[in-house]
């Protein structure tokens, strides 16, 4: 299969850290604090940070295997090379589940601030539209970052200042839910969703000048500011709404400024909100879709997929190929958006965001294994953020709703499946290793 081009370097830090928290912020901003705060209560604050340090574990441990790999491929790390094709199939597909549920959540978000009460066919309606802007080779490049990042963070912080100068709501110490470890674990990883892009982080090493220096710089950079401005949009939520109201509700922040302006859903705020939404989420969708092809097609090298289904990998973050015809055959576009369908119309946004965080947990305790592996490691990345990242990653997992829990348990087992037959049957592209 013919090798991606190289990727020019062409970003520097600021630049760098702009497209990594650019990556991060998205629809998840604007959901998920609300199933969160049913889960962890008054203590979502402490789900956030938990989130926020086990998704810097997770970044650092992709970015140690990423250094590792000889030349760079850009590629998502698998763990194949440490632990073996068994680990990789989990891995793989954990990534694909993950990715493909926060595709749902991605377009459900985005129809519950068009049209609540009938965001499934809009939601419909944004999958199918964006796959096939996405045929004609236009993805989430650097400057679809910039736009997104330059429309919703001073949105988000808006929010936050709202929410700040908002009377207290009734009842704003009140308790909900499970609180106590469980609790805390499960709004963790709820929280951990709006995180998920920092993933993207990792796989920057080829278009960023002296990575050996920057992207540590970024992941720190990127990570603090989201996760200090979740930390501050989690108070101001549970002090302007209080703890029982905002476990109630999927578009928190749509409840927030429609309270505080006394104007329901009808006001300019309100429409600010729903408009950076819906950006966030298309944004996010754009990207996802990318995302899942690459997914994908680590499975058809693992020999789980068939090779119909391959993806040939373009650039998809410089964005100096975007206007390229999209070079996935047409039948993976078709099984990605019947996936997302079929998620859109038989789940609702918490449970897509609950099997979404299920798939980015289970990806990255793999990774965080196999870089427990990898010796002459710089000191800013030492051995016990992988450990405390695998051990973190199943927490959390654990610590979700049972029947998703299951769900994803079955998916594996179908995929560990499928290798052991691929196995046999000398399927896969590059069995090397």
């Amino acid at each position: 299969m013919a090798q991606p081009p190289v990727p020019r370097r062409v970003l520097g830090g600021f630049d760098a850290t702009t497209v990594g928290i650019g990556s991060i912020i998205g629809a998840g901003a604007f959901v998920v604090f609300g199933p969160a705060a049913a889960a962890a209560g008054v203590l979502l604050p402490l789900a956030v940070v938990i989130a926020g340090f086990l998704a810097y574990c997770n970044a650092t441990a992709a970015a140690v295997l990423a250094a590792a790999q000889a030349p760079p491929t850009g590629a998502d790390a698998s763990g194949r090379e440490q632990l073996g094709w068994w680990a990789a199939a989990v891995a793989g597909w954990g990534l694909l589940t993950g990715r493909l549920a926060a595709c749902a959540a991605a377009a459900l978000t985005v129809g519950l601030h068009v049209a609540p009460g009938s965001e499934r066919p809009v939601a419909v309606a944004a999958v199918v539209a964006l796959l096939i802007v996405n045929r004609f080779g236009i993805t989430r490049s650097v400057l679809v970052t910039r736009v997104v990042i330059a429309l919703v963070l001073p949105v988000l912080a808006f929010v936050v200042v709202v929410g700040f100068a908002s009377p207290a709501a009734a009842g704003s110490g009140a308790v909900t839910g499970p609180v106590g470890v469980g609790g805390v674990l499960q709004g963790a990883a709820l929280a951990l969703f709006a995180f998920a892009g920092y993933s993207r982080i990792a796989r920057m090493g080829e278009e960023v000048r002296e990575p050996h220096r920057n992207i540590p710089a970024v992941i720190v950079g990127a990570l603090g500011v989201t996760t200090v401005l979740y930390l501050l949009l989690s108070v101001s939520l549970l002090e302007a709404l209080g703890p029982l109201a905002l476990a109630e509700t999927t578009t928190p922040l749509r409840d927030l400024v429609g309270g505080a302006a006394g104007d329901g859903s009808d006001g300019v705020l309100d429409t600010v909100v729903r408009g950076a939404a819906v950006l966030a989420g298309l944004g996010a969708l754009l990207g996802l879709i990318t995302l899942v092809g690459r997914a994908g097609h680590g499975l058809v090298r693992n020999g789980d997929l068939p090779h119909a289904l391959a993806q040939v990998p373009v650039r998809d973050s410089v964005g100096r190929d975007s206007v390229a015809r999209n070079p996935l055959p047409w039948i993976t576009d078709l099984v990605i958006a019947a996936v997302v369908v079929v998620l859109v119309l038989t789940t609702d946004v918490v449970t897509a965001i609950s099997l979404a965080s299920l798939g980015i947990l289970v990806h990255s305790a793999v990774i965080n294994i196999a870089a427990l592996t990898l010796g002459g490691r710089r000191w800013y990345w030492p051995r016990w953020l992988n450990a405390v990242g695998a051990v973190g990653c199943v927490a959390l997992a654990l610590a979700l709703p049972w029947p998703q829990v299951l769900a994803m348990l079955a998916v594996l087992a179908a995929g560990v499946l499928l290798h052991a037959l691929g196995r046999q049957g000398g399927r896969g592209v590059d069995r090397a290793g």
